[in-house]
């Protein structure tokens, strides 16, 4: 369903009351902005977006490891190398 909204003088403009309730919007939501190649514009709620993109570059990880894990083996290996 299309809604009309009405950008104001300083660039604000109002959800109507029906999209942010369908897509559980609140005061304090924080929301990505995205031109699209026609034109469009897209909003996406920072939850959203970061769901979409974990593990984006999970692959580059060697064998499903953590790079926190690997890290803090690194730090170890080289305070037991300085004892």
């Amino acid at each position: 369903m299309a809604h009309t909204v009405v950008v104001g003088d300083r660039g604000r403009m109002v959800l109507p009351s029906a999209v942010r309730r369908e897509l559980g919007l609140t005061a304090g939501t924080r929301l990505l902005v995205d031109v699209e190649p026609d034109g469009s514009v897209k909003l996406q709620p920072f939850r959203a977006a970061a769901e979409q993109t974990r593990g984006l570059l999970g692959e580059l990880a060697p064998y499903g490891g953590s790079a926190v894990d690997e890290l803090l083996a690194e730090r170890r290996a080289e305070a037991a190398r300085e004892e």
